[in-house]
């Protein structure tokens, strides 16, 4: 993660806007001084920079919550901010160097507002989750120009590799996501999708609630594909294997197809890695026989008036509210020159959404942006709406 670390702290007089880079408030951790979250804009995007004193260095770096899949964005708010209050940087892994031409004029990285908004009308649509070098997805998309794939996944340098290759190789039937595909699932319209693939997921075999395979991730799945589009999870995992199948053959009535040790029209990095060590390789295809209704979510995000003080608030820092099916947890709270923010993650237990929620006099905001408009997001903003005016 892109850091710096610097001798001693300074303040900036905020609003500060230098090169198109945006300061815009402080909030201060009310239980540890050493943490401060800068609200940060660089071109239209809003994150947190985090000041933070860690194994006794005080290190300036991304908000993990928040962060822009765009590297470059966070490396262009550290070197403003560290030259615009002049900081002492004793250290630092944030690049100097230009903007990468590839990575300037690429427009395929999109963020979860753009599907939310208003998903792709294309005919055909193919998903990977978890794509890691890319190698599959960029084979796919090269071969398939008629077909709008979506790569989806969480780690920085994959991405950047994925975004160069769709420059160098001129692609427009490919975009890329930085976002839980358990959550992104859930506003895809249904019978769209013809194919998802899972390549080699992480096992988390000591914390399988982390895992994509899951009933509900199943769920959606069936809901999104087409009539006879296919679901194919590949794996090195014999346990995720066992799990997965147990998962899927819990529903009623489905369609699988089992294979080992099957050769694919293009093997990624790991692949070849596994089959070099002889590891098996496990294939699970469902093939969905559902025609699903249409996705229908209705509510919206909107908070009533805030009608306490902020001692309320502050009393939730570390409490946990359950209601049927979720829950929210109020992991920290920041006091703002103006009000106070809440850190929170909520929803569903199997897949919360991470979220910062600023109060300002009567008014309560989601930072920086709204939850993901799913039915289990909305469940639980009405009762953090319940939570905070009860």
């Amino acid at each position: 993660m892109p850091h710096l670390h610097i001798e001693k702290f300074n303040k900036l007089e905020l609003p500060y806007e230098k090169d198109g880079v945006s300061f815009n408030f402080f909030a201060k951790n009310t239980k540890h001084d050493d943490e401060i979250l800068i609200s940060t804009t660089v071109e239209d995007e809003d994150f947190f920079l985090l000041l933070k004193d860690d194994e006794n260095k005080t290190l300036l770096k991304t908000d993990k919550l928040t962060r822009p899949a765009s590297t470059q964005k966070v490396h262009n708010a550290l070197l403003t901010y560290a030259k615009e209050a002049k900081l002492n940087v004793l250290s630092s892994n944030v690049h100097t160097a230009a903007k990468n031409i590839h990575l300037e004029k690429i427009t395929a990285l999109k963020n979860i507002e753009y599907f939310a908004d208003n998903f792709p009308d294309v005919e055909d649509v193919a998903i990977e989750v978890g794509f890691g070098s890319g190698r599959h997805l960029l084979h796919q998309a090269k071969n398939n120009p008629n077909t709008l794939y979506i790569g989806i996944e969480i780690h920085r340098p994959s991405i950047e590799q994925v975004l160069k290759q769709i420059s160098i190789q001129e692609l427009d039937n490919l975009l890329v996501l930085d976002y839980d595909a358990r959550l992104f699932m859930e506003l895809i319209p249904s019978n769209i999708v013809s194919q998802i693939f899972v390549h080699f997921p992480v096992p988390w075999d000591k914390k399988p609630h982390r895992r994509v395979i899951s009933t509900s991730f199943i769920e959606e799945a069936r809901r999104v594909l087409k009539v006879g589009g296919t679901l194919e999870l590949r794996t090195d995992s014999e346990n995720y294997y066992a799990y997965s199948y147990e998962i899927f053959i819990n529903f009623p009535k489905i369609t699988l197809n089992i294979r080992k040790n099957s050769d694919i029209e293009i093997s990624s990095k790991y692949e070849d890695r596994w089959k070099r060590m002889e590891k098996n390789i496990y294939d699970v295809t469902m093939i969905n026989d559902l025609d699903s209704k249409a996705l229908n979510i209705e509510g919206d995000f909107s908070f009533n008036e805030y009608k306490d003080d902020y001692d309320k608030l502050l009393s939730l820092s570390g409490v946990t509210k359950r209601f049927e099916g979720g829950f929210i947890h109020f992991e920290r709270a920041y006091s703002l020159e103006d009000g106070i923010m809440l850190r929170t993650s909520m929803g569903s237990f199997d897949r919360p959404e991470h979220l910062y929620v600023v109060v300002r006099g009567k008014d309560i905001n989601y930072y920086p942006s709204m939850p993901l408009k799913s039915k289990s997001n909305l469940r639980a903003h009405k009762f953090l709406n319940e939570v905070l005016n009860g």
